[in-house]
C-alpha cells in the first residue's frame, strides 16, 4: 500500500542526510558513533553555540536566515561533525533549556516576593 516506510538499507540509503557518516553494517543498520566522533560533534556543537550566543541568537530553527548569516562557517562543521537528527535535537535543546532557565529564573523571583 505504501504507507509505512522502506525500512531496508537500499543504496538511496547511503544518501540519506539522517545516517551522513554513518557506516552501514551488514544488516542494514548503521553504525552507532564512536567516542571520538561523538566528541567532535560536541565540539563543533560547542562552537556553533557560542557563535550563536555571540551574535544573540537563540532558536537557530525559526531564525535560519539569521544564523546561516552569522554563523555560517560554525553551522558547516556542526553538520559536517554531526548526524542530522543530532544536530536537529541539539538546536531544539538550546532553546528549551533556555526556556527551563527563564521559568526556573521567574519560580524563584516569585518565591522570593512572597516571603
Amino acid at each position: 500500500m505504501g504507507i509505512l516506510p522502506n525500512w531496508s538499507a537500499s543504496s538511496g540509503d547511503a544518501q540519506n542526510p539522517k545516517v551522513k557518516g554513518a557506516k552501514p553494517t551488514g544488516d542494514g543498520a548503521y553504525e552507532a558513533p564512536g567516542r571520538l566522533s561523538r566528541a567532535q560533534c560536541w565540539d563543533a556543537r560547542d562552537g556553533y553555540n557560542q557563535c550563536l550566543d555571540r551574535n544573540n541568537i537563540l532558536d537557530a530553527i525559526k531564525d535560519k536566515d539569521t544564523a546561516e548569516k552569522a554563523c555560517g562557517q560554525e553551522s558547516q562543521n556542526f553538520e559536517k561533525n554531526c548526524a542530522s537528527s543530532w544536530v536537529t535535537y541539539f538546536k531544539q535543546r538550546r532553546v528549551a533549556e533556555y526556556e527551563k532557565e527563564q521559568l526556573l529564573k521567574k519560580q524563584e523571583a516569585a518565591s522570593l516576593a512572597s516571603r
